[in-house]
């Protein structure tokens, strides 16, 4: 988008969760940036790895792969359809609903413990004014499914990496998942785990990057 603000792939760090039971061996994450390029099983690595870039003063896209908004629709019947774009995979069946359901706790834990390690910086929903802070956290997220998925909980995280990167320096022109109306998850989970007291973020929804 001409006159708006800019990050390259030289300028932040990309990180995504894949979003599973952590008992069950089904969560994964993957990150990469200038500081090199990391992975694993556990949640507390992924947030104390985002920690790291953000404390040398470094910009992170941290992705969920699991609906991080629900549309909200004036008629009843609406309000578990899917939403536009996501095709015969809604968020509210099958694994879109399991994914949401796992990622109301495993999101606000990571962003809980991150907040804890990073408590001087801000976080956002919305590309534009991410790109004017700096260090920064943009929480976006991630859909991964069908033929675009990898042989590991750890590669479809990296799947979803990848897209993100493809997508700079505007990742919200890539965006493929709206609703007209939303409830955001990921503004509820920010907070709660006190990275923002702005309720107006609970109608924002994230971009959401396609693998």
């Amino acid at each position: 988008m001409p006159g708006s603000p800019e990050l390259s792939n030289q300028d932040i760090s990309v990180f995504c969760a894949d979003i599973g039971s952590v008992a069950k061996h089904n969560f994964g994450w993957y990150g990469d940036g200038p500081s090199g390029i990391s992975g694993g099983s556990e949640p507390g690595e992924l947030a104390a790895a985002v920690a790291r870039v953000l404390g040398q003063m470094g910009s992170v896209a941290l992705g969920f792969e699991c609906p991080l908004f629900v549309p909200i629709t004036d008629d009843p019947k609406g309000l578990t359809r899917a939403r536009h774009g996501e095709g015969s995979r809604p968020w509210s069946a099958g694994a879109g609903a399991g994914a949401l359901a796992t990622g109301l706790t495993e999101v606000v834990w990571i962003l809980r413990e991150l907040r804890k390690l990073a408590p001087e910086v801000s976080a956002y929903l919305q590309w534009e004014p991410f790109c004017k802070s700096s260090p920064a956290l943009f929480i976006w997220e991630a859909f991964v499914s069908g033929s675009g998925k990898g042989v590991s909980h750890e590669n479809d995280a990296e799947l979803a990496v990848t897209a993100f990167r493809s997508a700079l320096p505007h990742p919200e022109t890539a965006n493929t998942i709206t609703a007209p109306t939303v409830h955001s998850l990921a503004g509820a989970a920010l907070l709660r785990t006190g990275w923002s007291s702005d309720i107006g973020l609970l109608q924002v929804p994230t971009i959401v990057i396609k693998a």
